[in-house]
């Protein structure tokens, strides 16, 4: 637990279109009742300051999805600055035009976080960049080929809930972003903090993170 003068407060989201909504409202919902008690802000990031849509150019049904609307472009981010950033996954992270902008804004950004945190194929989008090169991270076991393939110089962990390389949060698919941002809470806010806030929402956490049937599920091989 970090002590109360060094708590992160500025929290961030990235947006890019074709994002997994379940990778950004699962954690910001466990954020947002953190919030009652500590003086966190949010800022959600996209390229532009228009609704972001979860809908994706393949998508067999691009009539049924849902928007978020930007607090702040990546050319003009809050100014005070962020301590943690949430970078989500999804379809999107397939497509070049969707991500470009992101690519330089979280190469851009990084040096002056205190943590990243990303979710499922989020940390496939990241490893483009080459912030993870050396680094342990993980991903989506049921897309693992494609994400572990945008970052071969990352030391990908193939059966594991949520991997921690210093300051870096990385978890597998989708619903895998709720355990691994219980676990940053009780890792830098305490862990009393984070089962009370997994209480309130009756949600029973894996407090293991190398607790993965998914990779036997999705024929991924064990770490070497």
């Amino acid at each position: 637990m970090s002590s109360p003068s060094s708590l992160p407060t500025k929290f961030g989201v990235l947006l890019f279109p074709g994002f997994q909504l379940l990778d950004v409202c699962g954690p910001l919902d466990i954020l947002n009742m953190l919030a009652q008690t500590h003086p966190l802000t949010l800022s959600i990031l996209a390229s532009t300051l228009s609704p972001v849509s979860t809908a994706f150019p393949s998508s067999n049904n691009p009539a049924f999805s849902e928007s978020l609307v930007p607090t702040h472009t990546f050319a003009s981010p809050p100014p005070e600055g962020l301590d943690v950033l949430l970078v989500p996954g999804g379809f999107g992270t397939r497509s070049d035009d969707a991500v470009a902008p992101a690519l330089a804004f979280v190469t851009a950004v990084f040096p002056r976080l205190t943590h990243l945190v990303t979710v499922c194929t989020g940390s496939a989008l990241v490893a483009r960049t080459g912030l993870l090169d050396g680094r342990r991270a993980t991903t989506n076991k049921r897309g693992w080929a494609w994400a572990t393939a945008q970052g071969p110089r990352v030391r990908w962990v193939p059966r594991a809930r949520w991997v921690v390389d210093g300051n870096v949060w990385t978890s597998s698919g989708i619903s895998a972003g709720m355990d691994a941002m219980y676990a940053f809470v009780g890792e830098v806010f305490g862990e009393e903090v984070a089962s009370a806030l997994a209480d309130a929402s009756e949600y029973e956490r894996h407090t293991d993170s190398e607790w993965d049937p998914f990779g036997e599920r999705w024929g991924v091989a064990k770490e070497q």
